[in-house]
Formats: structure tokens, sequence, C-alpha cells
């Protein structure tokens, strides 16, 4: 028996997205007649028949969705995905991943949409300029936003900022009083929020703001989110002139590296000094780290939810909310 051909087998002949394909084949006035021919000459080719619902394609329902992200292989983004996956069991959906890399998401966003508008888009972690709105806006296709702000997109945004306070209250309440940051690469709204939420809170319980212990790490991979810039800041901070009595780390694998450097230089956490992560990721509760939940699971399925919402309903009202930080204290906070 022949093999049957997929709409991923037509992508490759045709040297398109996938959700080009899907685009040609619901009719959408968004693919230049040269993409669109290059399409229909692969499907003819092999003889592609597309199992879909004929009531769904006159409709011109969407099919398949995209999900674009700087990465798939961090805890953090891992978990946001897991909740869209197991939310779209519930629906007749397909989704792709585009990785935009963590170095320049927004230009390779651009990138990804001159390949082909998809039928509806959830964006992770990736700020939303002019240029991109504007193009969102004329495709006319559904969209949700997540861990980014957009006055004329749905979106699911971290309370960044109060983040930033809880953790850092929260080792003042602990008894630190000369507390350092591990920083990250990044130039966002989520990392400037959750930084001025941890600084704002030093400077109401009136503790030193000591610069030396502020620090990113040399390695940039995730933007500066790593195990190894977290044990390269604590070798910075040393060369700086000492370590702090604290650390917060601005995710959990920051953390997960600064405690492997301090075990190496014999120092005991919590008992020499405490650290405190953010993301609440599955490893952090086996080692004892408290951290700040974000409850990343949850908003991925969240972000369905209101995508589905959106496409089932054609609903066009703008759903915007803000998701709550959860301080969790585990041992390594806990100041002797």
């Amino acid at each position: 028996m022949a093999k049957k051909q997929t709409i991923y087998d037509v992508a490759r002949v045709a040297n398109v997205a996938i959700s080009t394909v899907s685009r040609v084949l619901n009719g959408s006035p968004y693919v230049s007649e040269e993409t669109k021919k290059r399409v229909q000459k692969a499907i003819d080719e092999l003889d592609f028949r597309p199992q879909v619902n004929a009531r769904k394609l006159a409709r011109r329902e969407a099919q398949i969705i995209a999900v674009a992200l700087p990465t798939f292989t961090t805890p953090f983004f891992n978990e946001v995905l897991k909740g869209i996956k197991d939310r779209l069991k519930d629906t007749d959906l397909d989704f792709i991943i585009y990785n935009t890399g963590s170095a320049t998401p927004e230009e390779t966003l651009k990138m990804f949409l001159d390949r082909g508008i998809p039928d509806a888009l959830i964006i992770v972690s990736i700020n939303i300029d002019n240029e991109t709105s504007k193009r969102l806006k004329t495709s006319g296709i559904p969209v949700v936003l997540v861990g980014a702000k957009h006055d004329d997109f749905n979106y699911l945004y971290w309370n960044n900022y109060k983040g930033g306070y809880l953790a850092g209250e929260h080792l003042i309440k602990m008894g630190y009083k000369k507390i350092g940051m591990v920083r990250s690469h990044s130039k966002s709204m989520v990392a400037d929020d959750r930084e001025k939420g941890f600084r704002d809170v030093l400077k109401t319980y009136n503790l030193p703001l000591d610069e030396i212990f502020f620090v990113k790490g040399i390695t940039r991979k995730h933007s500066g989110y790593s195990e190894e810039a977290g044990y390269e800041s604590v070798q910075i901070m040393k060369e700086r002139g000492g370590l702090p009595e604290a650390i917060f780390c601005t995710n959990d694998a920051q953390a997960i590296g600064v405690m492997h450097a301090l075990r190496e230089d014999k120092l005991r956490i919590p008992e020499d000094i405490g650290v405190m992560g953010y993301d609440n990721i599955k490893t952090a509760h086996y080692l004892g780290l408290s951290t700040i939940d974000q409850k990343m699971y949850d908003v991925g399925m969240m972000s369905i939810d209101r995508l589905t919402t959106m496409i089932k309903e054609k609903d066009t009202s703008l759903v915007q909310s803000e998701i709550e930080p959860k301080l969790v204290v585990r041992n390594s906070s806990k100041h002797p």
C-alpha cells in the first residue's frame, strides 16, 4: 500500500511552513500567488488529499495553530508547552512550534510571519513592536500573547514586579541584610519589572543596594537564564570582593548554578548563604529551593482556552489578564 501523504510532506516538497499549506488549503488571501502555485504543485505531485471536514473548510476555521517562543528546551517553556499540548487534546486543533531563539526573537518572529500567516497564533515571551502588531491585525487571525503585553491583543501577563518584590521581601523577613541578585542579559519588560520590584523592596526596608552584588553571568545562552550564568555569577561576586548573605536569582536555572558554585566552595545553604529562585520548576521542589511560582502549566492551558473561544465563537473582545505570583518557601532561604 502506498504511503499516505500528509500536510507535512506537502510543506517539505513546497519548501514552506506547514501553516502556509494550511492557509492555501483554506483559501486564505494572505499568501502570495507564487507561493500558492508552489504549494498546489506539491499537492498535485503528491496526490495529497486532506482529510478535513468539509464544513470546517467552508467556514475557514482554524486547523493549525502556531506557538512562537524563544526556546523550548528550558523547564519554564516546557511547562507552558505542556499546558498548551494537554489542553489541545480537548480540541480538534493541531499545533506547530516555532523556535525564534533568544538572541533576537522579535526579528525572527517577523521572518516566521514572512513565510506565511498561521491560522491562529500564541506568542510566548516575545515583545510585539508596531510593525508586527500591524501585520497581525491586518491578518485578522486570533492571537494570544503569553508573558508580553500589547493594548491591541489578548494577553496573559505575569506580574513580574510583584514577583521580584515578594522574593526580596521574603529574604528580608528571613533576616538577611546584604542581598545580591543574579540578573539576565534579556532586554525585556519581564526582566526589567522583576529587577525593579526587587530593588524597590530593598529601598522600602532601607537596605543597601550594593551594585557589586548585582551581576550577570558571562554565558548568554537563553539570555542568561541558565545554570552556567548562575554559576559564573558567584565567581564574579567573589572576584569583586566577596559574597552577600543571600542571592536572589531571576529564574530557577540560575539558582541551580548558584547552589552548585556555593557547594563547591564548601558553603552551606542556608546556614552560610541563602538562595532564592524564580519560576517554581519541578526540580526546585527536590532541591529545597525557595522560589516564586508562576503557574506556567496553568497559563499554557489558559492560553488555549482563550484562543479556542476566539476561534469558535468569533469572539473579538479583548481579554487581558495579569497572573499573580505566589511565594514558595523551602529550605534554601531559611535563615538560621
